[in-house]
This record gives C-alpha cells, structure tokens and sequence, in this order.
C-alpha cells in the first residue's frame, strides 16, 4: 500500500508539472504578442490603398514581421493630422500639403507622388480641358453641357467633390482653381474617393476628380493637353501631381521611423508605391 500510495503521489506531482510548464509556456506566448508594437494610422482615404500595400509588404521582413502590428483607419487627411496631433494614433496619413494653420509640433514625412485626375462618366469623354475651363465649370460659371467644347452629353453638370477635410480636395484647389475661386456650393460632396468615383460612374452627366488609383472606369480627361496617367505623373509633365505624405508627432521614432524609411529606401516598397504611384527615387 505504501509502494502504490507513493506511486500515486508521483504521478500527481508530475501531473503539476506539465501543467505549470504549459501555463508558463503561455504566459510566455501571452507575454511576447503583448510586447508587439503597434502601428495606428488614420486620415487620407487616397493613400489607405497604398498603406495596405505597404504593409502586406512590411509584414514579410525584418524587422516588422512577427513584431509590429498595424491598424489602418480612414476619415480623410485633416482628421489623421488632428488624431496624431492629439496622440490618438502613431501616424496620420495626408494627401496634402502643409498648412500654417495645422497643429504644432507635427511632422509631414513625404512617402510618394499621386496624379489628381479631373474624371467624368465614359460616356463624355472630354478630349481637352484648360485650367480656365475648369475653373469655370467647377466654380459653377458654367452649368450646362452645351457650353463645354467636346461634351456628348447634354443637360446640366452635376459637380461631384469631396469634403472639406479631404487632402484631395485641397490639392484640387491649389493645382486647378487657385486662391480667387472656390467649387460651387451646389456641389455633391461625398466622403471618400471611392465614393465619389462610384457617383461619377453612375451618373453620364457628372464631373469631378480623384486620385488616379480610382479612375478606373471613368474618364480621365487630359489637362492642359497632357493625359492624367502613371507615365505623365512619373515623368513630371502631368501638371496635377501631389504629395504623400506621414504625418508624426514630432520626429518619428521607434517602429514608426522603421517603416517610414522602409517606404522611402526599401527596393520592396518601391515596388510597391510605382503600381499605381510615383516613388520617390
């Protein structure tokens, strides 16, 4: 009996055992997922595309895969800058310049170049337009279709735009309207570039702009006589290039400094950001 009783007694402890070096063996898995850093972007739903990308890239190599965790979210380019102005995320995503008025003490860290495409439905495809005749369309001088050159359609324009807080909306002021006019109140304004590529897409009689990564099934109208493609962008003869830019709180640090200089000096990224974007080198 005192023989089986200690057997018994060994086999408990041994039970014990294992299950203390299961728990400590998760704790320790808990332990290292926990310690992953963690990426928070918000803003520009220009460059959300590119960022995705940009990630899928970074997760596969050193140092990010196993280590960094990312978390991409939208709003357009003011709010990134106010969130990483207020802390609430590591980066802040703008599709445009800066501006005397924005929060102190941020950072714009330019990633790539974008083309602004002055875009309508398939089905009017605009051979030509100036930078006078879009001021004069987009300011609401002119309202009807018979007055524009070129146009196969008839009827009224419907001007489809972005919202205030859009990077893209204040490129296209600065690049095509300049500081004396303004787009006309009547405007549909739409929250995002995929939504309004998608109203242009339905509506034969609407013009408006986009980031060339969402002109895909409307009509890119030449500007100035140059087409709003990759190649024009890349070479510098398309006269509606941006910026995109990172947005930091302060100099960036830590992984956040890590994937910016992957984007502007890994060969991998660069492969990326020249899809549908122009590199930096």
């Amino acid at each position: 009996m005192n023989r089986l009783r200690l057997l018994a007694i060994l086999a408990a402890l041994a039970v014990l055992a294992s299950i203390g070096a299961g728990s400590a063996t998760s704790a320790t898995a808990a332990s290292a997922a926990s310690a992953k850093a963690t990426i928070s972007m918000s803003g520009s739903t220009s460059i959300a595309p590119l960022a995705t990308k940009l990630i899928t890239s970074a997760l596969q190599r050193s140092p990010f895969k196993g280590r960094v965790r990312f978390r991409l979210l939208q709003g357009g380019s003011d709010v990134g800058i106010n969130d990483v102005s207020k802390g609430r995320v590591s980066i802040g995503l703008s599709s445009r310049d800066p501006k005397p008025a924005d929060p102190p003490g941020v950072v714009f860290n330019k990633i790539a170049r974008d083309a602004v495409c002055v875009v309508t439905h398939r089905s009017n495809p605009l051979s030509n337009l100036s930078q006078g005749q879009i001021q004069d369309i987009f300011s609401g001088r002119i309202r009807s279709w018979s007055r524009v050159p070129g146009a196969r359609v008839s009827g009224t324009i419907d001007l489809i735009v972005r919202t205030p807080a859009s990077g893209t909306q204040d490129a296209f002021q600065n690049i095509f309207m300049g500081e004396a006019l303004r787009v006309a109140g009547s405007a549909t304004t739409k929250a995002s570039n995929g939504l309004q590529a998608q109203a242009i897409r339905s509506n034969p009689n609407a013009i408006g702009y986009a980031s060339f990564n969402f002109t895909k099934g409307l009509h890119d109208v030449p500007y100035r006589g140059v087409r709003c493609n990759l190649r024009n962008a890349k070479a510098g003869t398309y006269g509606g290039a941006r910026n995109f830019f990172m947005v930091t709180r302060g100099p960036a640090r830590g992984a956040v400094k890590a994937f910016i200089r992957f984007i502007r000096r890994s060969p991998a990224a660069k492969s990326v950001t020249q899809t549908n974007w122009v590199p930096l080198r």
